[in-house]
């Protein structure tokens, strides 16, 4: 099975350490519920230690570089799950749903080997960060790979949507997670463990204005309000079916 994070993944287990704060939603978001299926598990974020996990992941390499001690993983597709209608209490994906080849298929597949919830995390593409004033190609991207807010009540029926708000020193370096720390989408290190910049084209001119700008007390002078946050809604969504 070829997937893409066998070719991204390299620094991810290293960049996307999960963040306690963002973890405790997540947890409260799964209730009661016993047994958990994480789909498009990467290396374990946010999986619940407390229950009965099944992890399920299409890359070798993301399946590679989790802990012996996380959940059983099982390479599948969100869209093909190899499990038997209403096998589990609640099923999660986070940050994963915009890989997906059919987002409607992999939902419609989460609804179908789960009991009660269904707990995602992920992205209104409708939503600006700051960072896409410097690369207008990743809210480019965003709008084409990322369900809108509506869809998700078309697919699951009734959802609850609650903002995420990112933490100033998320330990978690998804893709706006450095909103306060700009310097580091400098660092190509740092942008190895966000899928987006494997996708887009022609960053550097973008990067290079924001290095200008930083360097020149621009970027401060025009985010000012933001060096005043303790946390930021960067457009990232709770979205909780059942």
């Amino acid at each position: 099975m070829s997937a893409k994070y066998d070719i991204i993944g390299i620094n991810y287990a290293e960049l996307r350490k999960p963040d306690g704060r963002i973890a405790r939603i997540i947890e409260s978001a799964l209730g009661s519920a016993q047994t958990v299926l994480n789909v498009g598990a990467g290396t374990g974020s946010y999986e619940p230690t407390d229950r009965s996990v099944i992890a399920v992941e299409p890359s070798r390499e993301m399946i590679r570089k989790r802990s012996p001690a996380a959940a059983e993983a099982i390479q599948a597709s969100a869209d093909d799950l190899p499990f038997d209608d209403k096998s589990f209490d609640a099923a999660m994906a986070i940050l994963t749903i915009h890989h997906w080849p059919d987002k409607e298929a992999g939902l419609r597949e989460m609804c179908r080997v789960t009991r009660d919830r269904i707990v995602l995390l992920t992205f209104d593409p409708s939503h600006r960060p700051w960072l896409t004033d410097y690369l207008p190609e990743l809210a480019a991207l965003d709008e084409a790979q990322m369900p809108t807010m509506s869809d998700y009540e078309r697919w699951l029926g009734s959802v609850q949507i609650t903002p995420v708000l990112v933490p100033h020193d998320c330990s978690d370096g998804f893709q706006y997670a450095y909103w306060r720390r700009p310097a580091a989408y400098l660092d190509a290190r740092i942008r190895s463990g966000i899928s987006s910049f494997w996708a887009i084209k022609n960053a550097e001119a973008g990067l290079q204005n924001l290095r200008r700008d930083l360097e020149t007390g621009a970027w401060e002078r025009r985010y000012a309000e933001l060096l005043a946050l303790d946390a930021y809604d960067a457009g990232y969504r709770l979205v909780v079916a059942g």
